[in-house]
C-alpha cells in the first residue's frame, strides 16, 4: 500500500507546471462556485499554463482550446464585474427556453461538424464523443460568463461523462481530478440556485 501511494505521488509530482495548472483549476472553480470574480483571473492562469504543457506533449488542438477558454475568461472577468444592469454587477439568472435552444443548435451541428473531421482526417480515439465534450465545454463556459444558472447542470453532466471516458482510457489522475471538478459543480448549482432565489424573492 505504502509503495503504491509513492508510486502516485512520484507520478503527481513528475510535472510540476501540471500539478499547478491542475491546482489552479480547482481554485478557479471553487471560487466560482463562491460567485467570487477572482475565479476568473485563476481560469486564466490555469489554461495558460495548460496551454504550455498541452503545446510540450503536441496535444494541439487542447492546446488551441485553451486559447478559446482564455479569451472566454477575459469575457468572463468583464461581464461578471459590469454586465447588470447600469454596468453593475451581473446576478444569477435563469436560462430562457429560445437561449437552451439555440445551445442545443450549437451543441449538435459542433459535434456533427467536429466530430466528422476528427474521424476522418485524424486517427482520434473517441472523434463524436470527444468532440461533444469539447463543444458542450465551451457552451457551458460561455453560459457561465453570463451566469446562467444551468450552466452547473451541464458541467455536472459533461464531468460525469468526462471521469468514465478518463477511467476508461487509463487516465486514473485525471478522472479523479474531474471528479473534483463534478463535486464543485454540485455545490455550485446549490449555491448559485440560492442565490437566484434570493435576488427573486428580493425583487
Amino acid at each position: 500500500m505504502t509503495d503504491a501511494l509513492g508510486a502516485f505521488l512520484a507520478n503527481l509530482l513528475q510535472d510540476p507546471l501540471e500539478v499547478t495548472a491542475v491546482a489552479f483549476g480547482i481554485l478557479s472553480v471553487w471560487l466560482s462556485t463562491r460567485e467570487h470574480i477572482a475565479s476568473w483571473p485563476t481560469a486564466m492562469v490555469n489554461v495558460a499554463l495548460f496551454f504550455v504543457v498541452f503545446a510540450r506533449a503536441r496535444l494541439y488542438a487542447d492546446m488551441g482550446l485553451q486559447a478559446i477558454y482564455f479569451g472566454l475568461s477575459a469575457y468572463g472577468w468583464y461581464e461578471w464585474k459590469f454586465g447588470g444592469a447600469g454596468r453593475t454587477e451581473l446576478p444569477v439568472s435563469r436560462t430562457s427556453a429560445r437561449t437552451a435552444a439555440w445551445l442545443a443548435s450549437l451543441a449538435v451541428v459542433g459535434t456533427l461538424a467536429l466530430g466528422t473531421y476528427l474521424q476522418r482526417e485524424t486517427d482520434a480515439a473517441l472523434p463524436y464523443l470527444d468532440s461533444a465534450l469539447a463543444v458542450c465545454s465551451l457552451l457551458a463556459q460561455w453560459m457561465m460568463t453570463r451566469k446562467l444558472l444551468e450552466n452547473w447542470l451541464a458541467w455536472i453532466a459533461l464531468d460525469v461523462v468526462y471521469v468514465g471516458m478518463f477511467l476508461a482510457r487509463g487516465l486514473t489522475l485525471t478522472a479523479v481530478n474531474y471528479a473534483i471538478y463534478l463535486a464543485l459543480a454540485a455545490i455550485g448549482l446549490v449555491q448559485w440556485r440560492r442565490s437566484w432565489r434570493s435576488r427573486a424573492a428580493a425583487a
